[in-house]
């Protein structure tokens, strides 16, 4: 004997029922779905980044082949491990040494730097005779917009946000950095964002199948060393800032963050709030500190411009603050000073306003472009100091890292900060009048 159906069962037959109602009443048959006319996925004529029927597959017939049109990466193809670019004008795309390498760990040695050289296994251009042998009348597509990264750096895109970031010779344990800021900050920019690490790589090349990504942003850090602005900053993202985009680049990825922190996205903006001077002290860390009686004096001529003009003062050992506290006072800061060193970093959460200023000390003859090349390319102000001297791009030094680089007898003039700083402040309510 049966017994009768539960409402559990009921409402899964219902959902079930309404399922299949939707699916042959709008979806396109499997004939339909099998084949895509190439003038309906590119149109060149159009600023919009087209979009791909949303199946799971990208087929086509046995003479035509779908090519990148629209850009270098607008499609990309992987097969047993290796990428494929595919056109029938190869001189279009770089040298591939400038988009990829071997993924091997970075070593300047001679025998080191030639065996990072990429080879036909990590990515071929090729041509749509040899596309369609390869892969035959079609590929498995992965939708959206696909970050690839072989190191954890990235540039500047005006692709919509990405739908995953892909790490082909990075494992799942350790993308994740020692003060948790790397998976933090990603899940609060991008919370819908899927990743996939070295062993997800590796089970599609095992599949043997092809796969065709619609969009990708394709970053290698050992490749970027090769080109030419990495030659002149040390900063891998440089070599995307030789192409055209928006100053506001950046502007959605700190408001997502800051917003996340209970702040409105606006915060810092403008040139007629209460300034925020931030020092971030590094005398607890053991290394890389200022003169005691320097960092001493500092802090008693910010106090004076405190008391003097109302500017809002923070002195802090940024890890002794908890993730938001760390946001929250970056988002809210006009000014920004300290030792060079990871500290720093904190500058990306500022809002870049016409007073936005970053003041960076350095022992004296030291130089490195970390951080001053992150804070032009947000569209703010970098001074460094030695001492009681100071420079600005594009007048800077060499990188050099002499003796005492590291050392905890680091000299600063707080005074001469100090008077820098009111300059940088009242310079911007002079603009305002």
């Amino acid at each position: 004997m049966y017994a009768p159906p539960t409402q559990r069962e009921l409402v899964l037959v219902g959902l079930l029922f309404v399922t299949l109602l939707t699916f042959f009443t709008t979806n396109k048959s499997y004939q339909e779905l099998s084949h895509i006319d190439i003038s309906t996925v590119w149109h060149d004529e159009s600023p919009q980044i087209p979009i791909l029927p949303s199946n799971s597959r990208l087929s086509w017939g046995p003479s035509e082949f779908l090519t990148q049109k629209s850009s270098p990466m607008s499609q990309m193809y992987i097969l047993n491990g290796t990428v494929y670019l595919v056109s029938d004008e190869p001189e279009t795309f770089p040298d591939r040494k400038y988009m990829t390498s071997s993924g091997i760990n970075i070593d300047n040695s001679p025998e080191m730097v030639a065996a990072r050289q990429p080879t036909d296994k990590d990515m071929r251009i090729i041509n749509t005779v040899e596309a369609r042998r390869l892969f035959g009348t079609g590929a498995n597509r992965v939708q959206g917009v696909t970050v690839i990264t072989h190191y954890y750096h990235c540039g500047k895109t005006s692709l919509p946000p990405p739908r995953r970031i892909l790490f082909t010779h990075l494992d799942a344990d350790h993308w994740r950095d020692y003060a948790s800021m790397n998976q933090w900050v990603l899940r609060t920019a991008f919370p819908s964002i899927s990743m996939e690490f070295s062993d997800d790589w590796k089970d599609r090349a095992v599949m043997g199948v092809p796969f065709v990504f619609d969009r990708v942003l394709f970053a290698d850090r050992a490749a970027a060393i090769n080109g030419a602005n990495w030659g002149r900053t040390q900063r891998t993202a440089s070599e995307a800032f030789a192409l055209p985009g928006s100053p506001n680049w950046w502007s959605t990825f700190r408001n997502n963050v800051i917003e996340y922190t209970g702040l409105n996205a606006s915060t810092g903006a403008g040139t007629r709030g209460n300034p925020v001077i931030t020092y971030i002290s590094r005398q607890e860390w053991g290394r890389r500190m200022l003169i005691q009686k320097d960092h001493d004096r500092l802090i008693e001529e910010l106090y004076k411009l405190r008391d003097r003009y109302g500017y809002e003062v923070s002195v802090v050992s940024m890890d002794k603050l908890s993730r938001v506290e760390q946001l929250r006072l970056a988002g809210r800061t006009t000014v920004m000073m300290g030792v060079h060193g990871n500290g720093l970093t904190s500058l990306l959460w500022m809002k870049p306003t016409p007073r936005s200023t970053v003041m960076e000390f350095f022992y004296p003859g030291g130089f490195a472009h970390d951080y001053e090349y992150t804070t032009r390319a947000l569209g703010m102000v970098h001074y460094g100091f030695w001492g009681n001297s100071y420079f600005s791009g594009p007048d800077v030094p060499p990188v050099a890292y002499p003796q005492g680089f590291q050392g905890n007898e680091i000299p600063i003039d707080g005074e001469v900060v100090a008077k820098l700083v009111h300059e940088r402040l009242s310079l911007a309510e002079e603009a305002d009048d």
